[in-house]
């Protein structure tokens, strides 16, 4: 059992030891920045990682649009906007008859009837003062 104690106090002081090691040397690469083979690695190296990272962002780009665009058209949320219409009956009343308007997200009106069955108007316009 103290086995276990001692075994478990050596893992934790060994990783926090290294920890604090590999936190001490700030150089960007051990070699010497005077010669042409280092300098050239480096620079091949960065490209490398550049093209991979750029690579792998594409790919993961790809698949959320994709995933965006496959999800679009089954998100059951829309937004109706009301817009009040006066209308003359036959015997000279005059009355507001609500017309619903389904719109997008960013508030512009959606070209297709509104699911509570009224006929497609179009988008209101501001009254004229």
């Amino acid at each position: 059992m103290k086995f276990y104690r001692l075994f478990l106090a050596g893992i934790v002081s060994l990783s926090s030891g290294l920890l604090l090691v590999g936190c001490a040397n700030t150089e960007y690469g051990h070699t010497s920045p005077y010669h042409p083979g280092p300098v050239v690695g480096k620079a091949v190296g960065n490209a490398a990682g550049v093209v991979a990272g750029n690579a792998a962002g594409l790919g993961v780009g790809v698949v959320e649009g994709a995933a965006a665009g496959v999800a679009a058209p089954f998100d059951p949320s829309y937004h109706m906007v009301r817009h009040w219409k006066t209308e003359t009956t036959s015997d000279g009343r005059v009355i507001q008859v609500p017309v619903d308007i389904l719109v997008d997200k960013y508030g512009r009106p959606v070209d297709m009837p509104a699911p509570t069955g009224n006929s497609p108007l179009s988008p209101p316009t501001a009254p004229v003062k």
